[in-house]
């Protein structure tokens, strides 16, 4: 018998999962209404937190952040059975991930922080990646049941939080990627070119299968042999930002890189390769 307390598009589509798989699951939600609406699926639903951890061997999460997990988990435990597990797929803090672990183990429980990149499509179809880390004997344990409800289960080994702290690191090149991509309708926008243009060059050219080679560089550090010089790349942002200027289009994240090129063009690397003004966070 497993919980799941936190019933939004992700949870709720976790939950249809384990219940299409012939799991019974028992389910919470600070809204009700969204909790409801599993039954017809087949979920047993509580109002009350505490009842809907009593007898589960495994509780899972999927809330909002450090704080309401804390809350939450607190609100419940007086209904934690003797040696339940907890698996929070919550995006967090790694401290937090790490607090929570020993804060857990201490009171005589387990507890795995978990985090996913998946979308509700995901949860539904038990497709994308679920990242763990800290206690292998735990996570060897859980791995059978974990991969069931994902299409690929990354461990990054013994170090607690570690997880946590890979998947807020994917989620800040998602989100630059979004900006760039904002920035990339706004040029287009300020130079009269159809969306749609955009669309076309990336289906030819996909710039993202560059990036593990780009990762390789950065990690190497060595900037004196360019592919494309920083003065050159510069000279490049200034016309993407003219361009702009001129039609009154705003961009996000040029403007930003722009400045540490000059920054780092004052330091005299404006002959090394462009990516050097990512070397101090090497």
């Amino acid at each position: 018998m497993k919980a799941f307390l936190g019933t939004g598009l992700l949870g709720a589509n976790f939950v249809k999962a384990m219940l299409r798989k012939g799991v019974q699951v028992q389910v919470w939600n600070r809204t009700l209404s969204k909790a409801k609406a599993l039954e017809v699926e087949g979920a047993k639903v509580f109002e009350n937190i505490v009842d809907a951890v009593t007898g589960v061997d495994v509780i899972h999460l999927t809330l909002k952040d450090d704080d309401t997990v804390n809350k939450v988990l607190e609100a419940a435990s007086s209904g934690f059975s003797s040696g339940v597990t907890i698996v929070d797929h919550t995006t967090t803090s790694r401290q937090g991930a790490v607090e929570r672990t020993k804060h857990w183990k201490a009171r005589g429980f387990t507890y795995l922080h978990a985090p996913v990149f998946m979308g509700p499509p995901n949860a539904l179809e038990s497709s994308g990646n679920m990242l763990v880390s800290g206690d292998q004997q735990v996570i060897s344990r859980l791995e059978p049941a974990l991969s069931e409800m994902t299409g690929k289960l990354i461990n990054f080994g013994p170090e607690e939080g570690k997880a946590a702290g890979i998947k807020l690191i994917g989620n800040s090149f998602l989100i630059s990627m979004t900006a760039g991509l904002s920035d990339a309708l706004a040029l287009a926008k300020a130079q009269d070119i159809d969306p749609a243009a955009i669309a076309a060059l990336f289906a030819e050219w996909n710039p993202g299968a560059g990036a593990p080679a780009r990762l390789d560089k950065l990690r190497e550090g060595d900037f004196s042999k360019p592919s494309w010089e920083l003065d050159m790349a510069r000279k490049d942002a200034g016309l993407m930002m003219s361009a702009a200027d001129e039609k009154g289009v705003r961009l996000i994240v040029i403007p930003a890189v722009a400045s540490q090129m000059d920054s780092w063009i004052a330091k005299g690397h404006g002959s090394d390769d462009w990516s050097v003004i990512a070397k101090d966070n090497l």
